[in-house]
């Protein structure tokens, strides 16, 4: 893995959280959702709720920065909520509900990708 770019890895990781977020049954409604606040990685909903869901994700090689947990600090769920917030405002459709959740994968040589999801993180 240390031979790839950060960009690669990171792609790689946001493709692994959508397969995850697809066999949950969610459908991804964009990617890489970008405006001059910033950037919101995965949005997708959920029909069985109603739901739209913001995803946070977090590809890692190792543990040096620490877990999902510590990625996500007050100040990015606020940005978060900003960034929905925005995006929300540019859609015609209303959802019965909105979520913040964040994926962690981390990656290894040898081992399948471990995948930590946390719903509502703000």
């Amino acid at each position: 893995m240390t031979s790839q770019t950060r960009a690669a890895i990171g792609a790689h990781g946001e493709q692994l959280a959508v397969e995850h977020l697809t066999d949950m049954g969610l459908v991804v409604l964009d990617r890489n959702w970008r405006c001059r606040h910033g950037e919101l990685d995965v949005i997708a909903s959920d029909p069985a709720t109603r739901t739209v869901v913001f995803v946070e994700v977090k590809t890692r090689t190792s543990d040096r920065f620490g877990g999902v947990e510590q990625a996500v600090t007050p100040q990015k769920v606020r940005r978060l909520r900003r960034l929905a917030g925005l995006w929300l405002a540019g859609q015609d459709q209303r959802w019965d509900g909105v979520r913040l959740d964040v994926i962690g994968i981390r990656l290894r040589r040898s081992a399948t990708p471990e995948i930590t999801h946390v719903q509502g993180v703000g």
